[in-house]
């Protein structure tokens, strides 16, 4: 099967070095990373988030970008079948291949050659100047974007409510933006096209955001109308909470907790504590068993100051609608007042071990400090760095196989938290949280360390 097609907006026209980069070769890393972001794109729907069973069914599927007169074609060798009907290829997922082509040049052209840069200024700038190509910041636009976070292994109950949720969002003309996945992440935005019909909100914004390494196991659903691929989970997790005005926390698994326990450890900073950025955990009836979960073990290890950061509320979508439609306007007055961006929140103060990009090898998973003796906003930042990489070990392809090859990570730390690190993670395997299909084998395992006294 083969099928040509034309990207859409200003992605036609490539100059002929643009097309040289994406030309399949036995050694461009670029093209096989534009090649299998396109996958993910086209293989929405997926009943699996195991990557490496997504590339090997479809290790066939081809890209290849053409010079034509009139600017570029994308020739599709045997793409997954579900992204067409009729044979041809849907309207969201064409807008989205666009998408990946303009992100993955942009990224390629302007940073992938570049040394990480270890300045923090430097690294903001890099997720405003990815996010501003992609024109997420929208100046035209009213500054109301919530969040939504949340797990892609949710309950039907709870998918049910995520999209109520939305939809009570949208009434009050109230964007989405998710790490665009399905689950949690597609729930908001479904609900969302329904408030936002109703008030003839004919520019609903549905943005969601992603990263290489995830994009397989999350592919985008076709609601997301602004697809931005940022270069890893840290960029895209400051991506994040600089454009959003709020922040709502679904039922989830690890990669909910990574995602709590970096807004958490952002706003723990004392140049943070004047800042604006509600966050809500929510959930339908049945839920609460995960909420007090996740908010003892927050209370346990963080403190009661970390507690104070998020509001819960469960089984009542329009509350949560209402609270965040008064949460705006205090966090727009506080950025008048301090003369912040509206679009892009500069002042958010976010140290370096937030942002620069953690590498779960097994070496760096069983150093990782973990003690009550650490700032509460560093040890938060560490346990981040943990969930992540029990993220990666579970869906993300080349961690998966290096579980594989060398078994599963060793987490330790201080006794206590590592008793409260292994409930909760215990309570997500039990409710099935861990994983889309089939039965779970942790890719990690707890060692508690005795807590040493001079």
């Amino acid at each position: 099967m083969q099928i040509e097609l034309n990207p859409v907006g200003n992605m036609c026209l490539l100059s002929p070095l643009e097309v040289d980069q994406l030309q399949h070769s036995a050694n461009s890393e670029l093209y096989q990373l534009y090649r299998n972001c396109s996958l993910a794109v086209l293989n929405v729907g997926s009943t699996t988030d195991d990557a490496e069973a997504i590339y090997e069914k479809y290790k066939n599927f081809d890209i290849q970008v053409l010079k034509r007169e009139r600017g570029v074609k994308l020739r599709l060798i045997n793409p997954p079948s579900h992204a067409f009907v009729d044979g041809k290829i849907i309207k969201g997922i064409q807008e989205q291949l666009s998408a990946v082509l303009r992100d993955i040049l942009f990224i390629s052209s302007r940073y992938l050659a570049n040394p990480a840069p270890r300045s923090p200024g430097l690294i903001t700038h890099i997720v405003f100047d990815i996010t501003r190509n992609a024109d997420a910041i929208k100046l035209d636009s009213d500054p109301a974007v919530i969040t939504c976070w949340g797990g892609h292994s949710i309950q039907h109950n709870e998918y049910k409510y995520s999209k109520e949720v939305g939809y009570q969002l949208g009434l009050r003309s109230i964007n989405i933006c998710t790490g665009c996945g399905p689950g949690a992440m597609k729930g908001p935005m479904k609900g969302a096209t329904f408030g936002h019909a109703k008030q003839r909100n004919y520019n609903g914004r549905y943005i969601g955001l992603t990263e290489p390494s995830i994009i397989a196991a999350e592919p985008p659903n076709t609601i997301v109308n602004e697809l931005v691929i940022m270069p890893d989970i840290e960029k895209r997790l400051e991506a994040f909470v600089r454009l959003s005005h709020g922040l709502i926390i679904f039922p989830g698994g690890a990669g909910t907790a990574e995602e709590l326990l970096f807004v958490i450890g952002v706003l723990l900073h004392p140049e943070n504590k004047l800042q604006k950025l509600p966050v809500v955990l929510t959930g339908p009836k049945g839920s609460e068993q995960y909420f007090q979960a996740l908010d003892r073990f927050i209370g346990d290890v963080l403190g009661a100051e970390a507690q104070q950061l998020y509001s819960i509320i469960i089984d009542d979508a329009e509350q949560v609608a209402q609270y965040l439609k008064d949460q705006i306007k205090s966090v727009i007055n506080y950025r008048k007042a301090v003369g912040d961006s509206y679009h892009y929140n500069w002042t958010l103060e976010i140290e370096q071990q937030f942002q620069q990009p953690f590498l779960p090898t097994h070496e760096n998973m069983a150093e990782m400090s973990l003690s009550k003796n650490l700032p509460v906003n560093e040890l938060a930042a560490n346990l981040r760095r943990i969930f992540s990489g029990i993220v990666a070990g579970n869906v993300k392809p080349e961690w998966v196989r290096n579980i594989r090859k060398n078994g599963p990570y060793e987490i330790s730390g201080d006794k206590e938290i590592m008793t409260h690190m292994d409930n909760l993670l215990s309570s997500f395997v039990k409710q099935q949280r861990m994983k889309l299909q089939g039965e779970y084998t942790p890719c990690y395992r707890i060692v508690a360390e005795q807590k040493v006294t001079v």
